[in-house]
């Protein structure tokens, strides 16, 4: 399969990023809860930070995931199909996820751009909505335009072969 370079480095600084979003994550819980138990001090507005930084890792890990097309195949009703069968059913799939991820990379950024006109925050930190969106929409962008890239690349790649 060819990817542009750029492409498989942006995928995986995304992946990186959103590694990085999870271990703030779990140092911040450690701290809510050791604060919580042993000081009767719990951070404020732990559970909307948590919230908030794991939207964007699910995110952020979704470009490398369809990269490596790493995502859950549930093979029970194709496992007797014909190899040309699952290729046609695995390219099917990739054009899915692109119009999956396209819509949901459309979808976040206009909700992204009327939680900034609304000013749209969190109820206790008062952090804003647009940057949860915002922080949600690039990599499913990301992701999409590598599902494209697969639909095309496997479907061009199975009609040279066969010439």
């Amino acid at each position: 399969m060819m990817f542009s370079q750029p492409l498989e480095r942006l995928a995986r600084l995304c992946s990186i990023l959103g590694g990085i979003v999870m271990t703030a994550i779990m140092l911040m819980t450690c701290y809510s809860l050791i604060g919580r138990n042993f000081f009767d001090s719990a951070l404020i507005g732990d559970f909307e930070l948590t919230g908030v930084g794991a939207g964007a890792a699910i995110a952020l890990f979704m470009p490398l995931c369809q990269l490596k097309r790493e995502n859950i195949i549930v093979d029970f009703f194709t496992s007797k199909c014909s190899e040309s069968t699952i290729f046609k059913l695995d390219r099917l799939g990739d054009l899915l996820m692109t119009v999956i991820f396209a819509l949901l990379s459309w979808r976040c950024g206009a909700a992204a751009i009327n939680a900034k006109e609304t000013m749209g925050a969190s109820m206790l930190l008062g952090f804003p909505d647009w940057i949860v969106f915002t922080s949600m929409c690039i990599p499913f962008g990301i992701t999409a335009v590598i599902a494209a890239m697969q639909t095309v690349s496997q479907a061009t790649a199975k009609d040279e072969a066969a010439a």
